[in-house]
């Protein structure tokens, strides 16, 4: 069953038309693709309208639509050959990171993302998308092993944020989140991030300390999700919508605050309406942006990288 949101009910309406059209034609054997044909048309109109002002508290119910191509749907339609590889070499596997080798058409590469699940087995197994420390300590691993042997490194985040358990926590969470962050400070080769729904706090810093960050059109990116602040705040998460908008977490207003570098635009309607368009606009942007890297060499790039997290 399609999951329609709130903001989408005429949408819903004119869909729910086209379907019930569908039908009619297909049980009686009427022609009626004209009528078809032009309620299509007013739903995409609808769309491109819908989609062109939603409010960045629209934008977080679209980052975390249950349909949204997560980064392993990503991994699978635009990498090649991929194996994936498993554990830090200390503690134990971590299912919510996901990494391996892999390559882009004929580049050999380390894949790294971060997977959230689509149905509920999936959910638990993948932690809901929070990487504990030793998913983080994984991360690393892959890093070094792209660095000794000179591979551009992809990863793709889509988090709420690191896991915040007792275990993590004694296993040192945010040790594990500052190491990766300085491997991927030290490393002498391309490294590219992708934020495809959710970018939480530190959980998803740990993975976008890359030579360049790209968001998604509606995905998000921010210190904390607005309902962590509203409750902060206001101690109360009845100002969800506030506490989205003093954020600033869209693709947009990060892209105005440099602290992205680009946006990769979504197909009309999100990207859960159409998932192999998005999967070849993402394939299109990264090998784009890997050729643009790949004429630094190592010192170029790591220098590339502190002085844009490290100089103020």
């Amino acid at each position: 069953m399609y999951h329609f949101l709130d903001f989408e009910k005429s949408i819903s309406v004119l869909e729910g038309k086209i379907e019930e059209l569908r039908n009619i034609s297909s049980k009686d054997g009427l022609n009626i693709g004209l009528e078809v044909s032009k309620l299509e048309e007013q739903l995409e109109i609808k769309l491109i309208k819908t989609y062109s002002k939603l409010t960045p508290w629209d934008k977080v119910k679209v980052a975390r639509h249950p349909l949204r191509p997560h980064p392993s749907e990503i991994i699978k339609n635009i990498f090649n050959n991929w194996q994936p590889l498993a554990g830090d070499r200390g503690f134990k596997e971590d299912n919510a990171l996901l990494g391996g080798i892999a390559k882009l058409d004929d580049i050999p590469c380390v894949v790294i993302g971060i997977e959230k699940g689509k149905t509920v087995d999936k959910r638990i197994f993948h932690n809901f998308g929070m990487v504990r420390p030793e998913g983080y300590r994984k991360a690393q691993r892959l890093i070094k092993f792209a660095d000794k042997f000179s591979l551009p490194v992809f990863m793709f985040i889509d988090t709420a944020g690191a896991y915040p358990g007792k275990g993590a926590e004694e296993r040192g969470q945010a040790e594990a989140i500052a190491s990766c962050i300085k491997t991927s400070l030290n490393a002498r080769i391309p490294i590219i991030s992708l934020i495809t729904g959710e970018g939480g706090s530190g959980g998803a810093v740990a993975l976008a300390t890359a030579n360049k960050v790209i968001m998604l059109e509606h995905s998000i990116y921010s210190v904390i999700s607005p309902e962590g602040c509203s409750s902060i705040l206001w101690r109360s998460t009845d100002n969800n919508e506030q506490a989205a908008n003093a954020l600033k977490l869209t693709a947009q207003d990060l892209l105005q605050l440099k602290v992205i570098d680009e946006i990769i635009s979504e197909p009309v309607g999100a990207a859960h309406r159409n998932p192999e368009t998005l999967f070849h606009s993402i394939s299109n942007n990264l090998k784009q942006t890997l050729k643009q890297l790949s004429s630094l060499n190592g010192d170029e790039l790591k220098n590339m990288r502190k002085k844009r997290f490290l100089d103020f």
